[in-house]
């Protein structure tokens, strides 16, 4: 007898574009375009992966990259922030950041600016259709040259706002085993002049020495993950006493092989540790579980009461870039949520 977390309302701030897709888009776009896609995207789904060595890296790698071949033009580009934006309303989301490296489809939609227009104008469509605010999270690639992304923070600044619709943040993402945070550093410089968040990825592949760095030389606002940060009762203190949200996402820890169970995943300790965390679904597509489900999981796996849950949507509200109106609205629903009745329906805000 509990409230649904479908209608639990809440922010979705660590969902990445290509991995946003539906399996059956993915299918769909890869027939359209004739890409024979593996089996472990078709049969086999969702994949096997276990993505802490460097084999099993290059195989995670290898499909996506697989199935970000299969984003060829426009219509393909709407389609995959419309339906991300349907999904999340779908579980309660009513705010959504997707994150997304204009670099990695601007070859077939002439160049980085236009792929990036083409984000932000069906975000603010889509937002206006679904009633789920939709912001943008340009990101950097570790694997590429930290100029490169210096040219995406200027890039991302250009369309700083504070709305649906607007870049809101900056991030890095890719394996946090490349490059060196450091060299970073003057992107995030650029974007947190214009106003962005700092939301780079760190602590999930390396330990809480990765997240103290990042925490060091970015200045972040949020961590991707950040898990690790528990190895260590020093990084994790100034995590908290810093206020960076950690965007945790059980499913793809598990999933790429830095938990062997969803009971190892350091959930409850982040929480009684005072931190703040935003639960996030990383990449669908690969993982096989969204938004709701990384919920139900600290319900039924880590045992979180509805009100626990209900702080954690907080959690997710405060730490987003939404304008304070919306916050303010959003956590007033989280309230009523909570206030409903666990043998009905909860409404719907």
């Amino acid at each position: 007898m509990h409230r649904p977390v479908d209608r639990l309302p809440k922010a979705h701030l660590h969902l990445h574009f290509t991995g946003s897709m539906r399996l059956s888009t993915l299918l769909e776009l890869a027939a359209k375009h004739g890409i024979s896609l593996p089996e472990a995207l078709t049969s086999g789904w969702p994949p096997r992966l276990r993505a802490t060595d460097e084999r099993g890296w290059f195989r995670f790698q290898r499909l996506y990259d697989m199935a970000r071949a299969c984003v060829r033009d426009e219509a393909d580009m709407r389609r995959i922030v419309r339906e991300a934006g349907e999904d999340d309303a779908a579980e309660g989301s009513r705010w959504l950041e997707i994150q997304v490296d204009p670099t990695s489809y601007a070859v077939h939609l002439g160049g980085i600016t236009p792929t990036l227009e083409i984000v932000l104008d069906e975000a603010a469509k889509t937002s206006a259709e679904t009633g789920t605010a939709v912001a943008v999270v340009v990101a950097a690639s570790r694997i590429r040259h930290p100029l490169d992304a210096r040219t995406l923070a200027r890039l991302a600044a250009r369309y700083a706002g504070d709305g649906a619709g607007t870049v809101v943040g900056f991030g890095l993402s890719n394996d946090e085993r490349r490059g060196v945070t450091a060299e970073f550093a003057p992107a995030f410089a650029i974007a947190r002049r214009a106003g962005l968040a700092s939301v780079p990825h760190g602590g999930e592949l390396l330990g809480a020495s990765a997240v103290a760095e990042t925490l060091d030389t970015l200045r972040p606002d949020r961590i991707g993950h950040g898990v690790q940060s528990v190895q260590d009762p020093a990084v994790l203190e100034r995590v908290a006493e810093g206020g960076t949200t950690l965007e945790v996402c059980p499913g793809s820890n598990v999933a790429l092989g830095v938990y062997t169970e969803d009971s190892a995943v350091p959930l409850r300790e982040l929480v009684s540790a005072g931190v703040q965390v935003a639960l996030g679904a990383d990449d669908p597509l690969l993982f096989g579980s969204r938004l709701a489900a990384q919920y139900e999981t600290a319900r039924e796996v880590h045992g979180f009461t509805d009100a626990e849950l209900a702080e954690l949507a907080r959690g997710s509200i405060r730490g987003s870039r939404a304008p304070a109106g919306t916050k303010a609205a959003l956590l007033v629903d989280v309230d009523t949520w909570l206030a409903s009745s666990p043998l009905t329906d909860a409404p719907r805000p």
